[in-house]
C-alpha cells in the first residue's frame, strides 16, 4: 500500500527525494518538503481527499482499513 501512495505523491511534488511514506500500524504517514505541502493537500483538501479515496478503494481488496496522515517534513 505504501508503494501506491509513494508513487502518487512523487508524481505531485517537485522535490521527489524528500517524499517519505511510512506505515505505522493502520496509519500511512506521508512526509514531504514544506514547499510541496500545498501540492499534496490541494485546494480545499481535494487532492488529499482523493489520495484517501484511492487508499480506501485499494485497501478493500486486503480487507483492511488505512488512515492517511500528511505530515510536515
Amino acid at each position: 500500500m505504501t508503494e501506491l501512495v509513494e508513487f502518487l505523491v512523487k508524481e505531485l511534488v517537485e522535490d521527489k527525494e524528500k517524499v517519505n511514506v511510512t506505515l505505522d500500524g493502520d496509519t500511512i504517514n506521508i512526509s514531504v518538503s514544506k514547499d510541496d505541502m500545498g501540492k499534496v493537500i490541494g485546494k480545499q483538501g481535494r487532492i488529499a481527499k482523493a489520495i484517501r479515496t484511492i487508499v480506501k478503494a485499494a485497501s478493500s481488496k486486503e480487507n483492511k482499513k488505512y488512515t492517511v496522515e500528511i505530515l510536515e517534513g
